[in-house]
């Protein structure tokens, strides 16, 4: 292979533009690019530990507890063994570095995904001394498959960390409401505990001053206040310490991880038309599932199934294609070649093929050469397309039954059969589609030598490129396009322009200098696209159907009944995203005021700017529903942003294709749909499944229980953490504010670990208020995590009163009752080590009592962790206390026998039962009183389940009767077409197997007659279904008046 040079620019900075020579590594290594070596893991097995600790001391719980490790080693601070703040410590770093490992390994078999930046590239090509241009599609990026070629030349460009879905790849801020929640409580909490501390630390300044002189015989004193009163404050952080729960964090990742995984175990999200089961592709947004306000939705392949069929056409101001249901679909067993699947329903237009008639000719003569499908023939006759978009397929199937089959192509041909008898098309150039162009032509030499451009687009741009003498035909099929788009078919508008020789090979030579320009390329080449595309001829339109999907409208119902608004942001014209709204009733008749606005409008064209958004939210925030039409990829990321910025609400974006990428990387949680047009919004997305009908599911039932069992985790949690450290603060004035702990080191060391982790885990994995069958026949459950009711600042402060009032309760009450108390057997029973086992004892089944309280849906996990912890905690307390581990470590087990002298006490027992009621009580009345004053919608819900006595519903099917008069339209996919791909050369020429006749030889079906519609017409015929006047509406007349925000 020849050396030869490459340019191409680079955005980078510190890097203009990139050299590279094949084959020539002295060359390019003088440049110092990267090397082609990947890492996408962050450890590595000599830097995993150290990296690891360090990323997890980032976080202010692990660095606090670091922190309190360093003050336990210093004897004049700490009362405390050092074991009872590492060993929770080294668990939670452990289980935390074990998880982060899992997640690293995972992610080096992962392929990162696409972003905004990979759809752009410009450099030229330099080889024997000629130069070709080079965009993005000449560029294969990781991941790619090379098809219709054995082989090729490759040339690379990026490499390493530089290449481009790696320079890609941002670790951008996730955002967590809870944690965001859990990050001001996590102040407040600090602050409690400064506050105690400092109470504390007072109180021993005070306390030494007055009656600590009267303890020195015994207990050694420090004569200057003010620092035991320092110290004291330390040593009371550690004590208190447990009010900042360490084990927090890490159990709110297995709850996540946990109900993750029932996301992908549910196997009626599960599509198996498409073996597709549903995905979580992140585990840190479940309980933000359970809180969406906004819905963001694509509408072509997330609300339709994106499986088109040709079903009507117009050709020269005459239409073609009949009801469905009055018709017997047409014949084509004279077309050896057809598509046994394709039908059609109007016998007429067959007669148009056979008749010769030239317009009818013309039009799928033109369908089978502008489009950039690749044809596919293992067997005779046996083609199989490959189309860029299912539009496309669906056109180049129709040209093909009606007789005109796309056989074969290559970079310079294209081959296809007109009525049996095969014709090659030099392809000259192909003018590509974009989402700015909305259209595409090819220019072709016919084998007879003439020059042709065909065309098709959306109508708007055609008809503005139409010669003047389409006038009358154009009128004749804009009513016809009304017509089909009252179906709500997505229409397209085809036309063709003869080209001069000469003319054109001028044109030819000024397109390949503006393809290999580095400066302004595109911009040259739309001058030159804008040149050529006028002054064309209208051949018709045609008219393909886009149906709902399964489901569609019942989970739209569902949705807004769950006060969930949604917006159908689409690239289609205004009449097709009305009529799809119609269709799944986000629009209905009786809606008297519709305000449209389209982002080829001026309208919302300043409505996002910054100057007017805010107006522009305002407005259809009023609005019931809200469909934007012709948006770009990036005003639909803006829209997104838009009411993220204002209405501080979450929001979810959903879509299936490479222009919902955007979208879905702006809203806080994004959904893929694995549909029609490929994976890149899967890719891009944090959960994933295959059909829309699932939302419903992932959000009512899923998001619901996520966002509730994680509410109630986190209220159970303060609420015994809370507890447990405030009895410490009461216990501080009865012991000199010495900071003596009123448990033994054991129990402070396994409380969090051992005797109640188990029990609020498996009600956070466990419970749910009502199942699942309820909760979609009852989407209004959904509402409290809208307004976040569930865990909430109110919610907050009412769980530390609550934990206030109880620790009072779990320490007096037991100081009450042994004060000045003797044993059965005389000696005496108030003594520390009985008090500190007593408080114990009612803290633990307080703490279950109220667990049990919380829990809605008792399993027999949630049994055996309950009941299990209880037993946990008798057998581990009676092991501690025994002679055996007395001797082994007097200072560490120094409770010896005191809980079979205590616990044997039937007054132990009955304090026991005492505090845990005084403890729950003003919750029972508190919850009795509000179901019978206010209820909730949950109480609700729940009494009418109870009443009922009956399972719950199966989900309700509901089928689509309407059929709406609304105009629709076509539109593009937003992705950039693959003309480039024909005209490239990098693949080899398939050519199309010998020729035999795919169709009857004369042409004509034995017996055939020209009657009907095609026998002979005039281009210019009655309207039919002509349109009403319809007055404008109130709203639509302020628009008008106030036209000028905008």
């Amino acid at each position: 292979m020849s050396f030869f040079g490459l340019d191409c620019t680079r955005k980078k900075e510190g890097e203009v533009e990139r050299k590279i020579r094949a084959n020539d590594r002295e060359y390019n290594l003088s440049f110092k690019y990267a090397t082609n070596s990947i890492k996408t893991s962050k450890y590595n097995p000599f830097t995993f530990l150290p990296l690891n600790l360090f990323e997890q001391f980032q976080r202010i719980a692990n660095a606090y507890f670091l922190f309190l490790l360093i003050l336990q080693v210093i004897p004049a601070i700490s009362s405390l063994s050092w074991f009872t703040t590492v060993v929770p410590l080294v668990l939670v770093l452990s289980v935390t570095a074990a998880k982060d490992a899992i997640d690293d390994i995972v992610r080096e078999v992962c392929c990162e995904p696409p972003n905004n930046r990979l759809d752009r590239f410009t450099g030229t090509l330099t080889f024997n001394s000629q130069k070709y241009s080079l965009d993005n599609e000449r560029v294969l990026l990781r991941g790619c498959t090379l098809r219709n070629t054995d082989w090729c030349f490759g040339l690379v460009l990026f490499a390493g960390n530089k290449f481009r879905q790696m320079c890609g790849v941002c670790s951008g801020a996730v955002w967590f409401p809870s944690l965001i929640l859990l990050y001001y409580y996590g102040e407040c909490i600090f602050g409690l505990l400064a506050l105690m501390c400092i109470i504390l630390a007072v109180g021993n300044g005070i306390w030494e001053n007055h009656a600590g002189s009267k303890f020195k015989a015994f207990l050694p004193r420090e004569e200057n206040t003010v620092f035991s009163a320092f110290l004291t404050f330390w040593s009371y952080i550690i004590i208190l310490n447990t009010v900042v729960p360490i084990s927090l964090y890490v159990s709110m990742e297995v709850i996540r991880l946990g109900n993750s995984y029932y996301i992908n175990w549910d196997r009626t999200m599960y599509h198996a038309g498409s073996d597709t089961p549903a995905e979580a592709r992140t585990t840190t947004l479940n309980e933000e599932l359970g809180q969406i306000k906004y819905i963001f939705s694509d509408k072509t392949g997330t609300l339709t199934q994106n499986i088109m069929t040709f079903n009507k056409c117009s050709i020269n101001g005459k239409s073609y294609g009949q009801d469905q249901s009055e018709m017997t679909p047409v014949d084509f067993s004279f077309n050896r070649l057809a598509d046994p699947k394709f039908l059609f329903y109007d016998h007429s237009l067959v007669e148009g093929v056979k008749l010769e008639l030239p317009d009818v000719h013309a039009f799928f003569r033109l369908l089978a050469l502008c489009h950039t499908v690749m044809a596919e023939e293992k067997r005779e006759g046996d083609l199989v397309y490959q189309a860029q978009s299912p539009d496309e397929g669906a056109l180049v199937t129709a040209a093909r039954n009606f007789g005109f089959v796309f056989r074969s192509r290559s970079p310079e041909t294209v081959t296809i059969e007109e009525m049996g008898i095969q014709r090659t098309y030099e392809l000259l150039a192909i003018l590509d589609f974009n989402n700015v162009r909305k259209r595409m032509s090819v220019i072709v030499r016919n084998p007879e030598g003439k020059l042709s451009l065909y065309c098709k687009g959306a109508d708007t741009i055609i008809y503005e490129r139409l010669h003047p003498s389409c006038s009358e035909v154009m009128k004749v099929t804009t009513e016809h396009l009304n017509e089909f788009a009252g179906e709500g078919l997505r229409t397209l508008v085809l036309a063709y322009k003869d080209l001069d020789e000469e003319y054109f090979s001028e044109w030819k030579q000024r397109h390949h200098e503006s393809s290999v320009a580095l400066e302004d390329r595109e911009e040259k080449l739309e001058k030159l696209y804008e040149e050529i595309e006028k002054d064309m001829m209208l051949i018709g339109a045609t008219a393909v159907e886009d149906k709902l999907q399964d489901g569609v409208t019942q989970t739209l119902e569902q949705l807004a009944k769950a006060e969930i608004k949604i917006w159908v942001l689409t690239g289609d014209k205004q009449e097709t995203a009305e009529n799809i709204g119609y269709s799944c009733n986000l629009l209905r008749e009786e809606m008297n005021e519709v305000f449209v606005v389209a982002a080829n409008s001026p309208e919302e064209a300043f409505a996002l700017e910054s100057n007017m958004e805010l107006e522009f939210l305002r407005t259809a925030c009023i609005c019931k529903t809200v469909i934007c039409c012709r948006v770009t990829p990036l005003q639909k990321a803006q829209v997104v942003e838009l009411v993220k910025k204002y209405k501080k609400a979450v929001t979810l974006a959903i879509g299936d294709g490479a222009n919902d990428v955007s979208m879905i990387k702006a809203a806080h949680i994004g959904v893929g749909i694995s549909g029609q047009e490929g994976m890149q919004a899967v890719l891009s997305s944090d959960f994933s499944f295959a059909q829309f009908r699932f939302l419903q599911r992932l959000l009512l039932v899923h998001g619901r229980w996520s966002y509730l069992r994680m509410c109630k985790f986190l209220r159970y949690f303060f609420y015994k953490n809370f507890t447990f450290t405030f009895v410490h603060f009461w216990y501080a004035f009865f012991c000199g504010f010495s900071a003596q702990t009123v448990y033994d080191e054991g129990y402070i060391t396994l409380y969090n670990l051992v005797y109640t982790a188990l029990p609020v885990l498996g009600m956070s994995l466990f419970d749910q208020d009502v199942n699942a069958g309820w909760s979609l026949e009852y989407p209004q459950l959904y509402v409290p995590g809208q307004l976040s009711q569930y865990f909430s600042k109110r919610a907050f402060m009412m769980c530390a009163l609550h934990s206030w009032y109880s620790s009072l309760v779990l320490f007096f009450v037991p100081y009450a009752a042994i004060y000045d108390t003797a044993r059965d057997n005389g000696k005496d029973g108030t003594d520390y080590q009985s008090f500190a086992l007593i408080t114990e004892t009612c803290l633990t089944v307080t703490v279950c009592v109220q667990l049990g309280l919380d829990l809605s849906y008792w399993t027999v996990v949630n049994h055996l962790f309950v009941w299990g912890s209880l037993g946990m905690f008798f057998i581990l307390t009676f092991t501690m206390y025994t002679d055996g581990l007395y001797r082994l470590r007097p200072s560490s087990f120094a409770f010896i026998g005191t809980a079979r002298n205590c616990l044997n006490q039937p007054n132990v027992w009955l304090t026991v039962a005492l505090t845990a009621i005084l403890c729950v009580l003003p919750v029972v009345v508190y919850r009795f009183l509000s179901s019978q004053i206010s209820p909730t919608i949950n109480e609700k819900v729940r009494y009418k389940v109870c009443q009922m006595k009956e399972p719950a519903p199966r989900p309700r099917r509901t089928r689509l009767t309407r059929r709406s008069t609304r105009r629709s339209g076509y539109a593009f996919s937003h992705a950039h077409g693959y003309g480039d791909l024909m005209t490239s050369g990098r693949y080899l020429r398939r050519n199309a197997l010998t020729c035999s006749t795919g169709l009857i030889p004369t042409g004509r079906s034995p017996g055939f007659k020209p009657t009907g519609r095609s026998a002979g017409y005039s281009p210019v015929g009655r309207e039919q279904n002509p349109k009403q006047k319809v007055e404008p509406t109130s709203l639509q007349v302020f628009r008008a008046v106030k036209d000028s925000f905008f």
